[in-house]
């Protein structure tokens, strides 16, 4: 005998791409939500270029012109002394609109269900300023809707794309992302290791309305051939830059320990982990 549950009700993660009052046009990219909050701050300054090696070789190769997304901004960093990370705000006490947004969605439908709900705009700040709780949100990513990872709050769906050496291009990806999204997807990661890595992930970001993630060290060892011996610190650092001016909202940091030191992390005390893999995996 088969017998139905009840509905299960999520809250929407595709963006503006289900909003019936806005056309969405891929080429321009998705309307940037976030901006005018980080405006209002004060608390950052547009830089006149942008600053990573990589971006800047790849941003004058006239080669790259046909494949290259038309309406990029300059980036955005946190003025000289000044920090714009929601865990910073959450720990001076501010509750920012990320957090009133995020609170907003986590009790979606929960009157309706009859669920009493205990997150409040304080709660959200609270969770995070003491590190049970992550808010991703790149000011170089404005197009991105707020959502919050945390024990205490819904189970995130995190979902992987990325082209390789062999196939995949640029409008395939934007696809996946956007099909991703439409299905419930809350988080994005690129792990792409093939061909203009960079200019897809331009592609992707822009068009992206939840926070998206890479594996640097897979760009990283693309631009020295996959050579691990040629991988320099300056190399990775520049990676990690160019991905944070494009709008990149977390990382996963890979890291190895050799068998005849491991007798040094005997002791050691695990801080942090990734936080979506508790819920995800």
């Amino acid at each position: 005998m088969i017998t139905p549950n009840p509905d299960v009700y999520v809250y929407d993660t595709s963006g503006a791409f289900s909003d019936p009052n806005v056309k969405v046009d891929l080429k321009k990219g998705l309307p940037r939500l976030r901006e005018p909050w980080i405006l209002q701050r004060n608390d950052v300054e547009q830089l006149p270029e942008i600053t990573s090696e990589y971006g800047r070789l790849r941003r004058d190769d006239k080669s790259l012109d046909s494949l290259r997304f038309e309406h990029i901004t300059l980036p955005y960093r946190a003025k000289r002394g000044k920090c714009c990370t929601q865990m910073y705000y959450a720990k001076q006490g501010l509750i920012t609109p990320e957090m009133e947004y995020v609170a907003i969605r986590e009790n979606m439908n929960c009157a309706e269900l009859g669920i009493e709900t205990h997150i409040t705009h304080e709660f959200v700040r609270q969770e995070i300023a003491e590190g049970r709780a992550v808010l991703p949100a790149n000011i170089n990513h404005p197009e991105a809707e707020p959502m919050i990872i945390g024990r205490n709050f819904l189970v995130k769906i995190n979902t992987n794309i990325g082209n390789s050496a062999t196939t995949s291009g640029i409008d395939e990806e934007v696809e996946k992302a956007l099909w991703s999204c439409k299905w419930g997807g809350d988080t994005l990661m690129d792990l792409s290791t093939g061909a203009n890595i960079h200019e897809t992930r331009e592609w992707i970001i822009r068009n992206c309305p939840v926070p998206v993630g890479t594996v640097p060290i897979y760009q990283a060892l693309e631009k020295v051939d996959g050579k691990v011996e040629n991988l320099t610190w300056e190399a990775y650092r520049d990676t990690l830059i160019e991905q944070c001016e494009q709008g990149v909202d977390y990382f996963t940091i890979h890291a190895g320990i050799r068998r005849q030191n491991v007798h040094l992390a005997e002791k050691t005390v695990v801080r942090h982990r990734e936080p979506w893999r508790q819920h995800h995996e």
